[in-house]
C-alpha cells in the first residue's frame, strides 16, 4: 500500500543507463520505491547530465520532447517517450526561492528531459500524469549545490518530490558489457559504496561534502564528480535543524558500478 505524506522526501538514486529498462531487478527495485510514499504534486530533477550556469529550468511552455544525450545504442532506446505535463508553476517557484538568494534563474525553453531524469521516472512513473521540471546544475562545487539544495527546501511542503539523480560510483572504465550486469565489482567500486552507506547513515554531511579527501578510493569512484554532485542538492534539500536521515532505498551494482539509492529526510 502506498505511504501517504504530506511532505514528500528527498531522493538521490543512481540513474542507469538507457538499457535499465532491461534490468527486471532494477526496474522493480524504482517502481517499489515509489510506492513507499504518496504521489508528489510534481517532481524537481537534478541530473548528473545537465551542467549549466546561470541556474537554468527546462521547457515549461510547451514539451519539446526528450533529450537523447547518448550514442551508439541500439534505436529501441530513442524511441522511447516520456510525456509528463509541464511544470509551470513549480517552475514559478522554483525561482522566487533561488533568485532571492542571489541565483540568475533562466529558462531553456528548448530544453527537455535528459536520460537522467526520464530513464528512472519512466519506471518509477510509468503513467506519466505528474508534472516534471529539470534544474541545471549551475556548479559542482559541493557546498555551493548543498547551499542550493537549502534554498529548495521550502518546496517539500507544497508537495514536491526532490530528485537528484547521479551514480554513487561512476567510473566507465569498469563497465563491461561482457561480464554482464552482475558481475562482481572492483575494489575501489565495493570500498566506495561502503563508505558511502555508513558516511550517510552517519549523517555526516562535512565528510560527504569533502569525499575527495574522505572517501577511500574517492578518484577512482568518481573521476569526475557530476554524478556525486546531484546528491549535494539532495541533502541541502533534505536537512532541517541540523539533522538528516538517510534510508538505503536500492543497493547493490550494475556492470561494477553502485547503485546504491537513499531516502532522504530530517530526523
Amino acid at each position: 500500500m502506498t505511504q501517504t505524506l504530506d511532505r514528500p522526501p528527498v531522493l538521490f538514486l543512481s540513474h542507469g543507463a538507457p538499457p535499465l529498462a532491461d534490468d527486471a531487478r532494477w526496474t522493480s527495485e524504482l517502481s517499489a520505491w515509489s510506492r513507499t510514499y504518496g504521489k508528489p504534486k510534481d517532481i524537481l530533477m537534478v541530473s548528473a547530465h545537465w551542467e549549466n550556469a546561470p541556474v537554468t529550468l527546462s521547457a515549461t511552455s510547451r514539451n519539446p520532447g526528450l533529450v537523447y544525450d547518448f550514442w551508439g545504442f541500439p534505436q529501441k532506446y530513442y524511441d522511447v517517450t516520456y510525456d509528463a505535463p509541464q511544470a509551470r508553476e513549480l517552475a514559478g517557484e522554483v525561482e522566487k526561492l533561488v533568485s532571492t538568494h542571489g541565483h540568475h534563474v533562466e529558462r531553456d525553453e528548448e530544453r527537455g528531459l535528459d536520460h537522467g531524469a526520464y530513464v528512472p521516472l519512466v519506471e518509477m512513473y510509468p503513467e506519466a500524469d505528474i508534472p516534471v521540471l529539470q534544474m541545471s546544475m549551475p556548479t559542482l562545487d559541493p557546498q555551493g549545490l548543498f547551499n542550493l539544495g537549502k534554498r529548495l527546501a521550502p518546496l517539500r511542503d507544497r508537495g514536491t518530490l526532490i530528485v537528484g539523480s547521479g551514480f554513487t560510483t561512476h567510473n566507465l572504465r569498469w563497465f563491461n558489457p561482457a561480464g554482464g550486469p552482475d558481475t562482481a565489482p572492483p575494489s575501489a567500486s565495493s570500498e566506495f559504496d561502503h563508505w558511502a552507506q555508513e558516511t550517510m547513515e552517519a549523517g555526516d554531511i562535512d565528510s560527504i561534502l569533502d569525499f575527495l579527501h574522505k572517501a577511500p578510493a574517492a578518484r577512482e569512484a568518481h573521476p569526475r564528480s557530476e554524478h556525486w554532485a546531484p546528491l549535494y542538492v539532495a541533502l541541502g534539500a533534505a536537512y532541517e535543524s541540523g539533522d538528516l536521515h538517510a534510508r538505503t532505498a536500492i543497493d547493490g551494482f550494475w556492470f561494477g558500478l553502485s547503485k546504491r539509492s537513499w531516502t532522504l529526510t530530517g530526523k
